[in-house]
């Protein structure tokens, strides 16, 4: 089994793969404060709760965002679960092309991004990923980063503007019954909601006409599109793990050029 995490600023998710499978998920905050232990009783109680041994776990794939954390994790795999490491960023040896000004600055989860797009669709893509920041990541059939956007996350920008306005209460990030609000809460709910689907298709829209594909697949990721994308026009497919697939496939193609065995395709996602 293959252990994949995806080190987020606000939150970590962290996948079970078995064969190119996604056997199970879970979501942690991300505390750049734990310590190697900490996190290796977490991870260890998670995988064990939900019916796996943790001795069948024989690597582990790391995206992140995070730098503080990032040897942290990768300390705790080697020490706690007994695996090796791979921590993905601009310099891994990936069947992927980075064509933007500054290649060594893209993100990792960008990275892996492309390599799951380009494996799961073949066609070329915008990925929309829905988490502290939305961005969205311009990827061609054949693997290569164009470039892209990166705007403020739907809940960043709902939790600045609670916390700098008096009388404004928290409200859940869900479609409200109706857009005009006829109390507070409901037209915060409304004014959130539909300003973040609004600015996806708009932002989509943008892109392919500045982009000129004719044939462009779009899909949403992280952990807000399932929230957002099933009412955005623009979205055609939705895969919450678009990046934990990434980092399945990165590990495996890295185990198979270092003289590892072959790697298993990864399935198909769909809406």
């Amino acid at each position: 089994m293959i252990l994949t995490f995806d080190v987020g600023n606000t939150e970590t998710v962290i996948g079970l793969f078995e064969a190119g499978e996604l056997l199970d998920h879970w979501r942690i905050s991300t505390v750049a404060e734990r310590t190697i232990d900490e996190i290796g009783l977490l991870v260890r109680t998670l995988i064990r709760e939900s019916g796996f041994s943790t001795e069948v776990i024989r690597s582990s794939a790391i995206a992140s965002v995070v730098p503080p954390l990032t040897s942290t994790l990768a300390e705790m795999c080697e020490r706690h679960l007994g695996t090796d490491v791979v921590v993905i960023d601009a310099s891994s040896p990936l069947p992927i092309r980075l064509d933007v000004e500054e290649p060594l600055t893209v993100g990792a989860d960008r990275i892996v991004n492309t390599l799951a797009a380009a494996s799961l669709y073949r066609r070329d893509t915008i990925a929309v990923d829905l988490g502290t920041a939305t961005t969205f990541d311009c990827i061609t059939a054949d693997g290569t980063f164009m470039g892209g956007i990166i705007s403020p996350g739907i809940q960043t920008g709902a939790e600045t503007l609670v916390r700098r306005t008096a009388k404004l209460p928290r409200v859940e990030l869900d479609r409200p019954p109706h857009v005009i609000g006829r109390r507070t809460e409901t037209a915060l709910r409304s004014g959130i909601f539909h300003s973040a689907v609004e600015a996806i298709d708009g932002i989509v829209r943008r892109i392919k006409e500045e982009w000129r594909r004719s044939d462009v697949l779009v899909v949403a990721t992280g952990g807000l599109a399932p929230v957002i994308g099933p009412h955005c026009r623009s979205v055609d497919r939705i895969e919450p793990f678009l990046t934990l697939y990434g980092l399945d496939l990165a590990l495996r193609y890295v185990e198979e050029h270092s003289g590892g065995g072959r790697i298993t395709p990864i399935r198909k996602a769909g809406r």
